[in-house]
């Protein structure tokens, strides 16, 4: 299990948080998703060979927010 934790701009609210956590959670070897909205991050733990941390971004960005790290 891996994790990755990501730096997420334009989130400011609960509906922000639960987007973001049901766009990360339709995608296959995503197992937890915590998103800390005062910190703006996002962490994520995952099954490393079934999903990239490129696509937890592009998910997360597909949603209208910025992953800045």
């Amino acid at each position: 299990m891996a994790q990755a934790v990501l730096k997420v701009e334009g989130m400011s609210c609960n509906h922000c948080v639960q987007t973001v956590e049901k766009a990360l959670g339709k995608l296959s070897g995503v197992e937890k998703v915590k998103v800390e909205l005062a910190d703006k991050k996002v962490s994520v733990d995952y099954a490393e060979g079934q999903v990239t941390v490129d696509a937890l971004k592009s998910a997360i960005e597909e949603q209208g927010y910025d992953v800045v790290g």
